[in-house]
């Protein structure tokens, strides 16, 4: 019996990095991480149609910030990960996705990987390929290291690339504010920056330190704000200067720590309860430091199915 669906939707979280130990650049050109993955509530949905004609297509609605950045062709995460399911599983038939972009584009956040995410899911339930989500985040590591990640969600280390998940205890809620910046940074263009910083020094193995996963683990929440690290910041910060002006805002506004998360442009700064989140997001938008502020929450599940139809 067919149980597949016509139409589903699925969502996935946006993404920080709560620390990002980069390690030294690799034959292949990747680097290897030591990260703690931390998803958050702010997140995109992905609706798929089915297409019995065999097409697969993207449009993106004007949720979100820069939507226009988000490519509408084969070069969108989400259709190469419709396209890399349909040949895993041997579909014939093709799908319309439809993105709800509400993580800003180009930001250190992973919504092009949480995009893929949910696209995997939604499409497993349009096609009924029967995949699990093992499955899926095996295909999806082959798109992006934040692919799996994004499908598991939670707080995580991540190692290798970043593909490696394994879970880390924090069962305190962590309140968070996004700091949005204008126009994104390139992830290469970062990179290829930390590179050239250190060329001329000897670069170790990245290491999460056991400090941080303690205080996730009994709620310090101090203790999280004094480890939040990214060996991409001072690239980060050397390409976009002006991010150093919200580091400093944040913390004349009584941040408990702030990070450029990952890659950047976005920082991402942690506050004191709810409340806090909230009068810091609104002091950054205040000061003009940033082109937006949002005000979110996390751990966050992972990719999940919110709706489906036959």
């Amino acid at each position: 019996m067919d149980v597949s669906a016509q139409v589903a939707t699925a969502r996935a979280p946006a993404k920080i990095n709560i620390y990002l130990g980069v390690g030294p650049r690799r034959r292949d050109g990747f680097h290897d991480l030591a990260t703690v993955f931390h998803a958050l509530r702010v997140g995109d949905d992905v609706v798929a149609e089915r297409d019995d004609k065999g097409r697969v297509t993207v449009t993106v609605d004007a949720v979100g910030v820069d939507v226009d950045a988000v490519p509408v062709d084969e070069s969108n995460l989400a259709v190469r990960a419709a396209q890399s399911l349909r040949r895993y599983a041997g579909v014939e038939c093709g799908v319309h996705l439809r993105i709800v972009k509400r993580i800003p584009v180009a930001g250190g956040l992973a919504g092009g990987s949480a995009d893929a995410a949910a696209a995997l899911l939604a499409c497993d339930a349009v096609w009924d390929t029967g995949c699990g989500k093992a499955e899926l985040a095996t295909i999806g590591a082959r798109l992006g290291s934040d692919v799996p990640f994004a499908l598991h969600g939670g707080t995580v280390l991540g190692s290798g690339r970043g593909e490696r998940l394994a879970a880390v205890m924090a069962p305190v809620r962590l309140h968070w504010v996004l700091a949005v910046a204008e126009g994104g940074l390139s992830t290469p263009a970062v990179y290829g920056e930390l590179d050239t910083m250190r060329a001329a020094s000897m670069v170790p193995a990245p290491q999460v330190p056991p400090e941080l996963l303690t205080a996730l683990r009994v709620g310090d929440l101090d203790a999280v704000g004094e480890h939040l690290a990214n060996d991409l910041q001072p690239a980060a910060l050397r390409l976009r200067p002006t991010l150093a002006d919200v580091l400093d805002a944040g913390r004349d506004l009584g941040a408990v720590g702030g990070v450029v998360s990952g890659s950047g442009p976005t920082v991402a700064l942690l506050a004191q309860d709810e409340r806090h989140a909230n009068q810091l997001a609104a002091g950054l938008v205040d000061r003009q430091v940033c082109r937006d502020a949002i005000a979110t929450t996390g751990s966050a599940s992972g990719a999940r199915l919110i709706s489906r139809s036959t």
